[in-house]
């Protein structure tokens, strides 16, 4: 079920005090970006936050759900939603645990598909 965007929109707004959030659509779900740094997920219109040693000592006892089927285990913030000053506390000790995302590779040119044939002009 994809989440509902006006969520999504709502939990960037409780977020503007990290500052550089940010929401990205992706298979039907969101990714929630602090600066470069993906922090947290949105799916089934349910918020998770990427799990760190920070982020479990401010929530001491966390609530813990995959947000997709295989997926490794995160933490559930539904409680936290409405607290806008703690959920920006929890995305800034979060994102500064978090390592820097790698460079994306250039693209490598394409080649052409019949090489040593002429184009048709």
């Amino acid at each position: 079920m994809a989440s509902d965007a006006g969520l999504v929109e709502y939990i960037c707004e409780q977020l503007r005090g990290v500052g550089g959030i940010s929401a990205r659509r992706m298979f039907g779900e969101y990714a929630i970006y602090a600066g470069r740094k993906v922090v947290a997920l949105v799916a089934d219109d349910r918020l998770f936050l990427k799990p760190t040693k920070a982020g479990r000592a401010l929530l001491v006892t966390p609530a813990e759900a995959p947000p997709y089927p295989g997926a490794s285990m995160y933490f559930v913030l539904d409680d936290h939603v409405d607290d806008a000053d703690f959920l920006a506390t929890l995305v800034r000790a979060t994102e500064s645990e978090l390592p820097e995302p790698a460079p994306k590779k250039p693209k490598k040119p394409k080649k052409p598909k019949n090489p040593g044939k002429p184009e048709a002009g």
